[in-house]
This record gives C-alpha cells, sequence and structure tokens, in this order.
C-alpha cells in the first residue's frame, strides 16, 4: 500500500464553483414561498369577491325586493281603503289606507337604504314612491275629504276614474321597479357563479402550483443533498470496508464537496498511518525474530550452564571439599583459610546457577495454568521454610487466601521468596509476618507484612533488580534474585508487585494477581 499518486488532494466536483447549498436552498424557499404568497393572494381576492357578491345578493337585492313589494302592498292597501271608504261612505272602510298608509313610509325607508349602493335603482324606487305620493295628494286625500262633506255620486263620477289612470302610474312605475330588481339580481347571481368558478378555479391552480413547487424542491434536495450525499456515503461505506485504494470523489454543493474533501483527506492520512504501521509492523517483526533469537541463545546458554558448568563446577567443589577434609589443619592457618574461600565460592557458584537457572524458566508459557489453591502454596512454602522459621523463632501468621489460576511450582516458590526474605531479614526481636489477602474487582490483593529492617523508600525499585543486594553477605546470606524472581513469576500470572512506602515499622510487600473465574477465599 502506497500513498504516493494517492497524496495528491481530489479535484473538487463540478458543482464546487457555483453557489452554496444554503444560498441555493433560500433561492428555493424564496421561490416556494412567492409560490405560496401568489396562490393565496388569488385565492383571498377570489373568496373577497364571492364573498362580496353573496353579500350584495344575499343582503341588499333580496331585501330591497322584499322591501318593494311590501312598498306596493302598503300603496295597494291604500287604495284599496279609498275606494271601500267612496263606496261606501263607511270610516271602517277607511282603516285599510290608515295602516297601509303607515306601512309604505318603513317599507319605503327599508327600500331606501337597500338600494343606497345602486343609485339606477334608487332613482327607479324614488320614482315609484313619489308616482304614489302623488296618488295620495292628488287623489286619496281630496276624495276622503269630499266623500264627508259632498255628493258620493257626483265624487264617484268626478274621482274614481282619475284615481285609476293615476294609480296605475303607481303600478307602472313599481313594475318598472321590479323588473330592474329581478334584472339585477339576475346580474348578482351570475357573478356569484363567476366569483365561485373563479375561486375554484384559483384554489386548483394554486394546488397545481403548490404540486409544481414540491416537485420542484424535491428534486433539488435530490439532486443538491439526497445523490451527494448517497455517492459519498457509497465511497466511504467502500473505504470503511477495507477499500482503502477508493478515492473519495468531492461532488455536489460547496458543502457536501467540502465533506469529501475532508473525507479524502483523513482517508490520505489513515493509508499514510497504514504504511507507518505496517514498516513498524516489520521492525517489530524483525526485532521480535532478534528477540527470539536471543530467547533461544539464552535457553541454549541455560543448557549449557545446567549441563556443560555445573558438571566441572561439581568437580571442583566436590575435590575442593575433599580437599578441606584431608588437609585441613595441617597445612598453616593461611592455608586453610584460603581452601575455605574456595569451598564457599564455588558453593555460592553453584547457588547463582540453580537461581539463574531457576529464574530464565519463568515465563515460557501459560498453558499449564490451573486453579491453584494459594493456602497449599504457602503452606507447601512454609513446610520448606521450617528450619529457617525454627531457627529465628518466627511467627509466620497467613491469612485465608482465595484460588487463582496459575502455574502451582511457580506459586509455591513466589511464597517461600517473600515468606523467606520476611523471615531472614529481621531486627533484633523475632520475626512476626503476616499474609493477607482481599478482592479488590477483577484482581486480588496480598500483603506480605514484617517487623524487620524494612526497606528503604530509595531503595523500593531496586530491590526487584537480579543480583541487587542491599546488605552485604556476612550480614544476610543469599544471591539477590529472590525479590527478581518474585516479580517476574507474578508479571508472568498477570499482576504487579511494589514495595509499601508508607509502612515504616518494618517491610510491606504488596502484589496482585487476576481473579479468573471468580474463585473465592480458600
Amino acid at each position: 500500500m502506497t500513498s504516493g499518486p494517492e497524496g495528491r488532494r481530489p479535484r473538487r466536483g463540478a458543482d464546487e464553483s457555483g453557489p452554496g447549498l444554503r444560498r441555493r436552498l433560500s433561492l428555493l424557499f424564496v421561490v416556494a414561498a412567492g409560490v405560496v404568497a401568489l396562490v393565496v393572494t388569488v385565492a383571498t381576492v377570489s373568496l373577497v369577491h364571492l364573498t362580496d357578491t353573496r353579500q350584495a345578493l344575499i343582503d341588499k337585492i333580496d331585501p330591497a325586493s322584499l322591501a318593494a313589494g311590501q312598498l306596493l302592498e302598503a300603496y295597494l292597501d291604500e287604495e284599496t281603503g279609498v275606494r271601500g271608504y267612496i263606496l261606501s261612505q263607511n270610516v271602517a272602510f277607511a282603516q285599510p289606507y290608515v295602516s297601509g298608509n303607515h306601512d309604505q313610509q318603513v317599507a319605503y325607508t327599508q327600500l331606501a337604504s337597500e338600494l343606497r349602493s345602486y343609485p339606477h335603482l334608487l332613482a327607479l324606487a324614488e320614482a315609484a314612491h313619489e308616482a304614489g305620493q302623488n296618488w295620495n295628494l292628488d287623489f286619496a286625500i281630496p276624495s276622503i275629504i269630499s266623500t264627508r262633506s259632498g255628493d258620493p255620486a257626483t265624487i264617484q263620477d268626478q274621482l274614481l276614474g282619475p284615481g285609476k289612470v293615476r294609480f296605475d302610474t303607481v303600478r307602472t312605475r313599481f313594475a318598472a321597479l321590479d323588473a330592474a330588481l329581478s334584472a339585477q339580481r339576475t346580474d348578482t347571481g351570475a357573478a356569484l357563479s363567476d366569483a365561485t368558478e373563479q375561486l375554484v378555479a384559483a384554489l386548483a391552480f394554486g394546488l397545481l402550483l403548490l404540486l409544481l413547487a414540491g416537485l420542484a424542491i424535491e428534486r433539488a434536495l435530490r439532486a443538491w443533498v439526497v445523490v451527494p450525499l448517497a455517492d459519498l456515503g457509497g465511497s466511504v461505506r467502500l473505504v470503511a470496508d477495507g477499500e482503502l485504494s477508493h478515492r473519495v470523489a468531492a461532488v455536489g454543493p460547496p458543502e457536501i464537496a467540502r465533506v469529501g474533501d475532508d473525507v479524502e483527506a483523513m482517508r490520505l492520512r489513515i493509508v499514510n498511518e497504514l504504511d507507518q504501521v505496517a514498516a513498524a509492523r516489520a521492525d517489530l517483526a524483525e526485532r521480535n525474530r532478534d528477540l527470539q533469537r536471543s530467547n533461544e541463545e539464552l535457553e541454549q546458554f541455560a543448557y549449557v550452564a545446567s549441563h556443560d558448568l555445573q558438571e566441572p563446577l561439581r568437580k571442583v567443589t566436590s575435590f575442593v571439599q575433599l580437599l578441606q577434609a584431608r588437609y585441613e589443619h595441617q597445612l598453616d592457618p593461611r592455608a586453610d583459610e584460603y581452601i575455605g574461600f574456595a569451598v564457599d565460592g564455588a558453593r555460592r557458584m553453584q547457588a547463582l546457577i540453580d537461581d539463574l537457572l531457576t529464574f530464565s524458566r519463568v515465563g515460557r508459557t501459560t498453558a499449564s495454568f490451573v486453579a491453584v489453591p494459594l493456602d497449599a502454596c504457602a503452606q507447601a512454602a512454609l513446610q520448606g521454610l521450617g528450619e529457617l522459621v525454627a531457627e529465628t523463632g518466627a511467627t509466620v501468621d497467613v491469612g485465608r487466601l482465595p484460588t487463582v489460576p496459575g502455574d502451582p511450582v511457580l506459586l509455591t516458590s513466589l511464597w517461600q521468596n517473600l515468606i523467606g526474605n520476611a523471615v531472614k531479614f529481621h531486627g533484633d526481636d523475632p520475626p512476626v509476618v503476616l499474609v493477607e489477602a482481599r478482592r479488590e474487582g477483577p484482581r486480588w490483593w496480598f500483603s506480605v507484612t514484617d517487623n524487620g529492617i524494612g526497606i528503604e523508600p530509595r531503595h523500593a525499585d531496586r530491590v526487584f533488580v537480579i543480583f541487587q543486594r542491599l546488605h552485604g553477605r556476612d550480614a544476610f546470606g543469599g544471591t539477590g534474585i529472590g525479590l527478581a524472581l518474585c516479580r517476574k513469576i507474578i508479571e508472568f500470572h498477570g499482576g504487579t508487585i511494589w514495595v509499601d512506602r508508607d509502612f515504616t515499622a518494618g517491610a510491606r510487600l504488596c502484589f496482585t494477581l487476576p481473579a479468573g473465574t471468580g474463585e473465592g477465599v480458600g
């Protein structure tokens, strides 16, 4: 995998030079809002026209026609009353005239009010009312007065004929008004139908415009947003599925194109990092091979130390010990001292080789791990330390210990070294050693506390280094490998070990081990 040709920044899509997505959407929604405003305006105008036409028909023309009919009926009542009174000379027959006179005033007032917006109809109404008033003044009132004082027969001969002619004029005027009102009602009804059709057409046109605007918005969003994002998402999924050589194209509006550029830059960075990781992995593999070779050489050294070195060492030790046994006190004191030095050095060399072999065997494989009861390991370690414990008069208190996954031999060696060190490095008082354990989440926490000479904080890390000794061989024996071996065993089992720097009444070593599948305290 190389990043040479991929290192070039991808070219942006054709739409990159165009207006931004926000500007496009703003323009699109402005146009849509304009279409909606146009539709609402046309529909509102049509609705207002329909409402005005309907109001004119229902609130003006129809009431005016009714008032005109009531006015004509009032004049008819007046004519009937006058005629009845002249013919009968009975005042009771004049009652329709009185009530009609009152009704015609009310009806005319209503008619004039309704026709105020229609001057031509109002003029016809005034003409009809004027004809009625003229009939009233020229015929009705003089006829009533003459009937009360004169000869009825003469009145009938002179007035009934002219009165009929005059009232026919009233009828004619009202017929003209009624015809005009009917024509106006027909025209207003036609206008109402036209307004209704106009409103329906406006609503249909508006609905069509809204539908077209919705389709335009849908197509624009698909072309500007959905399709570019789908293409970008497809490229990203290909890269996420492992096709790191697939170039992420930057298409669509500038905002989405910039996202594509960023994703492509991230892909190139990942490719470069993976190249670096691959190179580091190859280097690590080479180092692992070197380490494996070193381990093999170390194992070969351990083999040589256990077979080739120990055999001549045992021979030297044996002959030096024989020399010491046979010639001790037979030579001068200096020779005895030299022979003693040789015997001690051979023994210490043997101990160092044995400890080194033990240290080198730790941590080879975890395949032999089993559930190990640490109580049994501690008791086995105490049995091995029985002579040292009895010699020092030590008191060792081992609390309840859990069962953990591990190597029983190594864990027994761990307790033997920890308890052995706690007993060995004692002060003037007899050693007192306390072993404790407690559960802390997925791990067990252990401590080994003693009342001995303690460990200075500045030496808290040094004590775990192989062959490091804080005291001379004359004061305390040993090879200096014990705590280094403990740390290797604990780390091999997945734990850590440290010195409690805050404990000053002796020494306290703490360490942890994984709890495994949750075994409890034994």
